[in-house]
Order: C-alpha cells, then sequence, then structure tokens
C-alpha cells in the first residue's frame, strides 16, 4: 500500500502525476515479484505417481 502526500488546495489527479514523475525520474519503481523455484521433472514426476496410485488404491478398495 502506498500512501502519496496531498499538499493543501492540490487535487488527487495532481499529487499522482507529481508522484509518478519521481519515480520516473529516479528509475526507482516498487513491484512484487514471486521468486520462482526451479523443480526437477524427477519431482514432478514422483508426485504424479504417488497421486496415481493413491486413486488405484481407492478404485481397487471400491471394487471389493
Amino acid at each position: 500500500m502506498l500512501i502519496i502526500p496531498i499538499k493543501e488546495g492540490e487535487n488527487i489527479d495532481r499529487a499522482l502525476k507529481r508522484f509518478k514523475r519521481k519515480f520516473d525520474k529516479t528509475g526507482t519503481k516498487r513491484s512484487l515479484q514471486t521468486r520462482k523455484q526451479y523443480v526437477k521433472p524427477s519431482v514432478k514426476r514422483r508426485a504424479q505417481i504417488q497421486k496415481a496410485q493413491y486413486i488405484q488404491r481407492l478404485r481397487d478398495a471400491e471394487e471389493i
């Protein structure tokens, strides 16, 4: 959340433009980025196999 100070007698649009100009000049922009995490293909495959085995056990239990 950003708090933009508004000077006395200034409207919101003008304050937003002033704030934008300030950060465009400095080149500083705030953004939230999620860190991407590498997952090996074997780990992904292992999770798929475990899920398939679980589903198969449930299906086998229903047939009995």
